[in-house]
């Protein structure tokens, strides 16, 4: 069973900004569901969510779930910007989605960044960019999944263009608050106007993959168990 990662059951007293209640019904739909799940789901329903090169910094042996906080970065200007001012207005439970342009050689994210995040409930960062720091990440727990890591300093290299606004991860298009599904799989997108019906459609497909399982337990065989499920069909779009 999958359950998603919830750091803080109660509102956290050091986060003013507390989770919408539509927020925490969307996630809650995701419950007891993966990654792979997802994906198929989204395959299924002809949507492009999985967010390619994207990985997760350790194997999390649980599922997070939460609404996307946007957040665009861009070559900074003279003087330089931001890099990191943007994380006291995320709700509790938020997923920060970082769109750095697939950057490597800059990081967006470090130990502050990861230290207050965690204090404040934030459910996981995710970067289409590099983090550094990662140990004090691992040591906290706290969920990253970027495409790579690197030591060198984003500060007057880049800084915070806009956010809440539509950005880029790993080829996937993603809006503020759509919902993240992130694991030691990977990360997926969630469009937040389809959110019902890809958590119902990922429930329709692993129940199907888990009476194939338990066929296969009684001994039957691999074929037997998918062709009578209809395994081979099971993330096909319809029509």
């Amino acid at each position: 069973m999958h359950t998603p990662h919830t750091p803080h059951t109660q509102h956290n007293p050091r986060n003013p900004q507390a989770p919408h209640p539509e927020d925490q019904e969307l996630v809650a739909l995701f419950t007891g569901l993966d990654t792979p799940g997802v994906s198929d789901a989204l395959d299924k329903l002809g949507l492009h969510g999985q967010a390619l090169g994207i990985a997760p910094l350790a194997n999390y042996p649980y599922v997070v779930v939460g609404p996307a906080y946007t957040v665009r970065y861009a070559p900074a200007s003279l003087p330089a910007g931001t890099v990191g001012d943007f994380i006291d207005d995320v709700a509790e439970g938020d997923v920060i989605v970082i769109d750095n342009d697939g950057r490597t050689d800059a990081t967006v994210w470090g130990d502050i960044l990861t230290q207050y995040a965690g204090l404040r409930g934030i459910a996981a960062t995710v970067i289409d960019g590099v983090c550094r720091d990662v140990n004090k990440a691992l040591g906290d727990g706290y969920p990253l999944f970027t495409a790579g890591r690197f030591m060198r300093t984003g500060k007057d290299r880049v800084q915070v263009e806009a956010v809440n606004t539509v950005v880029a991860i790993g080829t996937v298009r993603v809006a503020s608050r759509d919902i993240v599904v992130a694991d030691a799989n990977g990360v997926v997108i969630v469009p937040r106007a389809r959110a019902r019906e890809v958590a119902a459609t990922a429930r329709q497909i692993e129940q199907v993959e888990a009476a194939i399982r338990e066929r296969i337990a009684q001994g039957a065989t691999l074929h037997e168990a998918r062709a009578a499920l209809g395994y081979h069909t099971l993330q096909r779009k319809a029509g």
